[in-house]
């Protein structure tokens, strides 16, 4: 599987933030309503959190690509 590493710093990142620093918005609002119309899957499964926790290893799913945090 091809992944966009996110990389952080801390023990974990809330997934709008790491949407927003993987470049795929720059407005939080845009995120939140991507999230909330089911656009987003975490881990294989549909989030409807944007704050839910992402730590190292999690892969998070938009527009068909993944993204893995690092």
């Amino acid at each position: 599987m091809d992944y966009i590493e996110v990389s952080i710093r801390d023990e974990y990142i809330r997934l709008g933030q790491a949407m927003k620093l993987a470049g795929l918005f720059d407005s939080g609002s845009d995120i939140k309503y991507e999230i909330l119309d089911g656009n987003v899957q975490v881990n294989g499964e549909t989030e409807e959190r944007r704050g839910r926790k992402l730590h190292k290893g999690d892969v998070f799913r938009y527009a068909g690509q993944d993204y893995k945090i690092v």
